[in-house]
């Protein structure tokens, strides 16, 4: 199957069993914006939960927060986003379309051969590390790469557009504008940092330690595109380590190695996971490298991790007149204790709806299955989702309305419930509902039938597998406790 084909199959099995709907679809839709239906919601509250436990829980020396959404404007100032969280675009003159530079290029580089399309995404890279926007226009001018909408090459002077939402803020109108105005939050790390002393000194931690949080970004994409992947409002899974200077790449090797093993406890396949390194570093960086995903639509960024040096704290120290030191009275080498020092910081960052994304593609299947009548196949659809994610652990199914069945089945649900989610279904033959619990990503299902009013026992069927066994009904639910753990 063409890999086109594949996603969108994907996105229409994601509206069709109840995962992702366009927002406000009734009227017909905003750009790049989603809701999360009844499984999804389920299933990107699993995802977050399996972050959030591995994060803190699991560790000693990280603990997390809540920040609000909105921050003190001078907030955004510090941390350079006013002046440097910007992307280079570039208009078509005769469909004013606007484009980002590097979406634009790497789709046209999408339609060349391998060596071509390595050789201009390198030579595209090596001007956008150096700010060369005339480079970038001329690259696209000498490649005579048309807009998809005019199909003219008639384009404008490269240039950067702030992705930060802006609004007003209190009821109280001012002789300035100005003064009203507050930003919807790019990124949740900042409400870590404005934080770094509050938890430091409540919580009594001691470097190195990390603070988690995960929360609703905004950032106002020109070019949104491939479904949820780049949205406007979107959800961040962000854990900023504070170390000594000194130690910040060793720690940030750690947490590269650890955050890679992470993606593939969640069930990702090694062969569909690399490491890419920025090749140009961000304005706070000195280390940076990217997690990237085979998708169908190509390999492309899933999770961050950089090593932040200490630009966020130095800055709120300076724009807030506060101090954000930490006092180490630990002993160095030479027996000395280390003493007042800004922390360097290490970060690991998780677009959640691109890791859903993520789940979703690798977990989306269609194949043949043997039918009841000899030699025959059937193709199915279906979620092979890790069973500790997956939104509905099992379905138990009566086989038939009547003799006392459905009864029997709602005592199973009865024991299941309180320990983990169930589906209950009589409706239709028994293949009919096998098929949509496969396709919805149910692990397990349990058919009650006649025998089970005999020998108590019951048909549990592995939606990975296939394969059907009988076992105690009193024994369901450790079976499939067992089987998520």
């Amino acid at each position: 199957m063409a890999n086109e084909k594949l996603f969108a199959n994907i996105i229409s099995h994601a509206k069709e069993y109840g995962y992702i709907f366009q927002s406000s679809e009734i009227y017909d839709g905003l750009s790049a914006v989603y809701d999360y239906g009844q499984y999804g919601s389920q299933l990107k509250k699993n995802i977050r939960d399996f972050w959030w436990k591995s994060m803190t829980q699991l560790h000693d020396n990280i603990v997390g927060i809540d920040a609000a959404i909105f921050m003190h404007p001078t907030t955004w100032k510090a941390s350079g986003h006013v002046d440097n969280f910007s992307d280079p675009m570039i208009d078509n003159k005769d469909s004013k379309k606007r484009y980002r530079v590097d979406h634009l290029i790497e789709g046209f580089a999408e339609t060349l051969p391998a060596a071509e399309n390595a050789a201009l995404i390198a030579k595209m890279e090596q001007l956008l590390a150096a700010d060369d926007f005339a480079g970038i226009k001329q690259l696209i001018e000498d490649n005579k790469i048309k807009c998809s909408v005019s199909g003219t090459a008639n384009w404008t002077d490269v240039r950067q557009f702030n992705l930060m939402f802006s609004t007003e803020f209190g009821a109280v109108s001012s002789d300035n504008p100005d003064d009203n105005i507050v930003y919807l939050r790019p990124e949740t790390a900042q409400g870590i940092f404005v934080n770094f002393l509050n938890v430091q000194k409540t919580g009594r931690m001691k470097i190195p330690f990390g603070i988690a949080q995960t929360g609703k970004a905004f950032r106002n994409e020109i070019v949104a595109r491939q479904f949820i992947f780049r949205m406007r409002e979107f959800e961040q899974m962000e854990m900023q380590f504070f170390v000594r200077p000194g130690t910040e790449l060793d720690w940030y090797a750690k947490w590269k190695e650890t955050r890679l093993q992470w993606h593939k406890d969640l069930g990702l396949p090694a062969e569909k996971l690399r490491f890419h390194d920025h090749v140009k570093l961000a304005h706070y960086a000195n280390a940076a490298v990217d997690i990237e995903f085979d998708f169908p639509f190509g390999w492309k960024e899933l999770e961050g991790i950089h090593s932040r040096t200490d630009y966020d704290l130095r800055r709120h120290q300076e724009f807030s007149k506060k101090k954000m030191q930490y006092f180490d009275n630990d002993l160095n080498a030479e027996g000395k204790p280390y003493g007042n020092y800004i922390p360097y910081v290490v970060e690991t960052s998780v677009g959640l709806d691109r890791l859903f994304l993520t789940v979703l593609s690798n977990a989306y299947h269609e194949e043949e299955v043997p039918t009841a009548e000899e030699g025959k196949t059937d193709v199915r659809t279906v979620l092979r989702l890790p069973a500790k994610i997956a939104p509905i652990k099992l379905a138990v199914f009566p086989l038939t309305k009547k003799d006392g069945l459905p009864e029997l089945a709602e005592d199973i649900i009865k024991d299941c419930r309180p320990h983990f989610a169930c589906f209950y279904e009589e409706k239709d033959a028994i293949g009919k509902r096998y098929r949509r619990q496969d396709a919805i990503g149910t692990p397990f299902c349990v058919t009650v039938d006649h025998q089970t009013k005999e020998d108590g026992t019951v048909t549990i069927r592995n939606r990975d597998t296939l394969v059907q066994e009988r076992i105690p009904a009193s024994a369901v639910k450790q079976f499939i406790i067992n089987s998520i753990a």
